[in-house]
């Protein structure tokens, strides 16, 4: 974890993080060792270098490509039903990856926090942090800790970068969605987005509802076990499912057509989105995916996403058609129980806010 040179402030606080702690000093030493290294102990992390040093050949064997990601969590409230920001960091993170058809293998993590957060706060994330990486079966290698005035940052903010391995003849890319293909959700979408809504109070809306904040590199290496060829593959999250089939479509250039029946929504987070005036298909996920894989094999995907614990409720949702005269320019759309059909957009915005 790199030390960087700041202002230098009493310690007297033992319980909570003060400017001390980011000052390059003995104090940010000691965060650093007794908090951040104990806690993500490994031989590339422990010698606490600049850099994390990797041998060639710990990559090489897994394939012929390296996959890096970089993303950062702001998520308010820092704890929520189902995770916290470190889970929520290290899973996003991986999840990237996995979208390409990677092994995802090292992260390094950046920490700004804000002056007072209390140590207890800091540790409960950085051990969320390690139990979701080692579920996810990679090593935190490298990072950096930085402490902010107070009011200059919101309690704790991360940021995650990984590195992944992609393994040979694997071509997963957004423009390569064809008429033909079918499209498949592994699960429930809107958990998280919701989850969040109730664990904020904001709106004094009571429900149990849980984030789906999970890794899921297993489930991608099942369907790539089935499927040799699968076409696109994202994760829903920012934006839900509608953002990343616009996206699909418009790299593809093709049309996406959804049937409303098939998507699987949990009653819970339907009416909470009727409550509330939102559309649970664009709220975010945090372990959910939407893949796009031609047709001869979407049963077999089905089925062996369905036996993987998170996914029983994987679904074939739509398909992919050509653009016609109709529908001259990508689009999505969706056919309802009522026989109509509806467009589905981007959203200009978010229809909620720092929920990652």
């Amino acid at each position: 974890m790199k030390q960087e040179q700041g202002s230098v402030d009493d310690t007297q606080f033992s319980d909570m993080i003060t400017l001390s702690h980011g000052s390059g000093g003995k104090a940010m030493r000691e965060l650093v060792e007794q908090e951040i290294v104990a806690a993500f102990e490994n031989p590339l992390l422990t010698p606490l270098e600049d850099q994390a040093r990797i041998p060639l050949n710990l990559l090489t064997d897994f394939g012929d490509r390296l996959a890096f990601t970089t993303d950062s969590f702001v998520v308010d409230p820092l704890f929520f039903p189902g995770g916290d920001i470190g889970s929520l960091a290290v899973n996003g993170t991986v999840n990237d990856l996995a979208m390409g058809g990677a092994q995802p293998l090292y992260l390094t993590c950046g920490f700004i926090i804000e002056e007072g957060l209390s140590l207890e706060t800091f540790r409960q994330i950085v051990a969320s942090m390690r139990r979701a990486a080692d579920k996810a079966n990679v090593a935190i290698v490298s990072g950096d800790t930085k402490v902010v005035h107070r009011g200059a940052a919101d309690k704790i903010f991360i940021n995650t970068s990984g590195v992944g391995v992609i393994p040979r003849d694997v071509d997963i890319r957004a423009n390569r969605a064809e008429p033909g293909d079918v499209v498949i959700v592994n699960g429930w979408v809107g958990d998280h987005g919701a989850a969040i809504v109730t664990a904020r109070n904001e709106l004094d809306v009571k429900a149990s509802i849980a984030s789906d904040c999970r890794p899921l590199t297993l489930e991608v290496q099942a369907l790539q076990k089935v499927c040799p060829d699968i076409h696109c593959l994202r994760d829903a999250t920012r934006g839900g499912l509608v953002t990343v089939l616009n996206e699909f479509a418009q790299s593809s250039q093709v049309r996406v057509v959804l049937e409303q029946s098939s998507i699987p929504v949990r009653p819970e987070v339907r009416g909470l989105c009727e409550l509330l005036g939102f559309d649970p298909l664009y709220l975010a996920n945090e372990g959910k995916f939407v893949a796009i894989v031609p047709k001869v094999y979407a049963n077999d995907c089905l089925a062996v996403l369905k036996r993987i614990e998170g996914a029983e409720h994987a679904a074939i949702i739509g398909k992919i058609e050509d653009v016609d005269q109709k529908h001259p320019k990508p689009v999505v759309t969706m056919k309802t129980p009522f026989g109509s059909e509806r467009m589905l957009d981007m959203l200009i915005g978010d229809q909620l806010p720092r929920i990652c």
